[in-house]
């Protein structure tokens, strides 16, 4: 599903660049090279057709990007492996820490009484 989705993702924005590739930044776009000769079978409509399909790609983005958010592979997973480890580690520390003995052998006790 995650790569199903980067995928669609990854089409929707090549074809959101050619859509966008295409317009004319001043209005004219496809529309400019027939707005001279005839206006038959709706040529006059090519700059809505254009508008209205980068905002159905923009939106598209928007859902999918939401979508790859939750279906995400989510990392700090627990792995038995990992559990096997920890339980090893836990067994070999010991319950109480070791006293440090009052006095080492051999020294002698210099403070004055």
């Amino acid at each position: 599903m995650f790569y199903l989705l980067i995928g669609l993702g990854i089409i929707v924005c090549v074809l959101l660049a050619f859509l966008i590739l295409i317009q004319e930044p001043k209005g004219g776009g496809l529309t400019s090279g027939f707005a001279g000769s005839n206006n038959i079978m709706g040529v006059q409509r090519t700059g809505d057709f254009l508008e209205k399909g980068t905002w159905v790609l923009i939106i598209s983005l928007m859902v999918i990007v939401l979508l790859i958010n939750v279906v995400i592979p989510k990392g700090g997973e627990r792995n038995s492996e990992a559990e096997e480890i920890q339980k090893q580690i836990n067994k070999s520390v010991p319950a109480a820490p070791m006293q440090a003995p009052s006095t080492l052998p051999g020294l002698k006790d210099t403070t004055k009484k």
